[in-house]
């Protein structure tokens, strides 16, 4: 008798829609009509068409010719927009196809299986989306996955999401290398995740870190499903919440505070140093070469002092008396150039001090007048009079 194809084909099994070891494809395409019972109905039919219920020759060929045309029209089926077609030639993959309509040889020839392999699928890690009662979605949170411990010995609640889908041109690895691609996904994500938040401190995972914690885990999860040969691309991990526990959360933020003041202190410390530093150097700077100068300026006026005296001297050596007075009279016109002079002309014998015509004090500038007070009103000026 004829093998039928209830079970999932000729390697099926109690498990309808399983792959050539019992594993893999999640989806089947519409099961093969059984050839044996198309042809007793198809007979029965003719026996009724033909009179007197006798077939011939011609009426078993017109059998054989309706059973053939019908078991080839059984090889035509339709692939969704978001999925593709695996041909399978007695269990064997030989072939992709194009969503549309498409044809394979009838079965137990070939088989067809329809994956959605062109949708992105998307994992929540740590949360469920569950319905509220109110015609919302709210999330619920699932501390079995999200609570990980940092490498600085923290705890912190991280929820997250990914998107993948079946790689191009790996269908055939997605159907049939893992069981429960849906599964297999979320396990590899959760252990990525919790590999890399091992790796890392807790303050890096709170703050600027979370785009490279995101590629972190892109990468190693591509890489452990390329090991695993899943036929499975992760297109983007995002980190939806990335908290401590809620039993620590008040005091944790109230050591980010603490710590966000110390920030600010030792910022403000060094915008003071930097501002006074500088100064200080410039002031430092501004004495040295003050000092500097002065030294040159009184090495250069001892140097001019000691060639002068030396220039004297020589002079002094080849006329002492006419040297002589003359430093004596630019001494004296040293010492009495700005000194304010009473020449007292004693000659004729006369007894006491001469008149004398102050022309010294002719020249001095006539001090300036007080200004008057504010509050005082101001007085009118008296001519004097020239009769007292």
């Amino acid at each position: 008798m004829p093998w039928t194809n209830q079970g999932g084909g000729p390697w099926g099994g109690s498990g309808g829609g399983k792959g050539r070891w019992g594993s893999g494809p999640q989806q089947q395409g519409p099961s093969s009509p059984d050839l044996e019972e198309m042809l007793r109905r198809g007979q029965d039919r003719l026996r009724r068409v033909l009179p007197g219920g006798n077939m011939g020759g011609r009426g078993f060929a017109l059998l054989a010719v309706a059973a053939l045309a019908l078991w080839g029209a059984s090889g035509f089926f339709t692939v969704a927009p978001d999925e593709l077609g695996v041909v399978l030639r007695f269990g064997q993959e030989v072939r992709e196809v194009q969503p549309g309509l498409n044809y394979h040889l009838p079965y137990p020839i070939e088989t067809a299986l329809t994956p959605k392999a062109l949708r992105v699928n998307k994992i929540d890690i740590g949360m469920r989306e569950v319905d509220n009662g109110r015609g919302g979605i709210a999330a619920r949170e699932v501390p079995q996955e999200s609570l990980m411990l940092t490498g600085d010995e923290n705890i912190v609640d991280v929820n997250f999401s990914v998107f993948w889908r079946v790689k191009p041109n790996g269908v055939g690895d997605y159907l049939f290398n893992i069981q429960n691609p849906q599964g297999t996904v979320k396990a590899v994500a959760e252990s990525a995740m919790r590999e890399v938040v091992g790796r890392s401190d807790l303050q890096p995972i709170l703050t600027g870190a979370r785009q490279i914690t995101e590629a972190a885990v892109q990468n190693l999860m591509q890489k452990t499903l390329d090991h695993y040969k899943a036929g499975v691309l992760i297109q983007q991990v995002q980190l939806q919440k990335v908290d401590p526990p809620a039993q620590v959360i008040d005091a944790f933020r109230d050591v980010q505070a603490a710590r966000i003041d110390l920030d600010r202190s030792v910022n403000e410390g060094q915008t003071y140093a930097n501002r006074v530093i500088p100064q200080a150097r410039g002031n430092v700077a501004k004495i040295i070469q003050a000092a500097e100068a002065y030294k040159q300026q009184t090495v250069a006026e001892a140097t001019g002092e000691t060639s002068r005296f030396l220039k004297i001297y020589e002079q002094y050596k080849k006329a002492p008396d006419v040297t002589r007075e003359r430093m004596y009279l630019e001494t004296m016109e040293r010492v009495l150039g700005g000194a304010s002079k009473i020449i007292i002309d004693t000659k004729g014998g006369t007894q006491g001090v001469v008149p004398y015509l102050p022309l010294s004090e002719l020249t001095k500038p006539a001090p300036s007048p007080p200004p008057p007070a504010a509050n005082s009103p101001s007085q009118p000026q008296t001519s004097s009079g020239g009769g007292q």
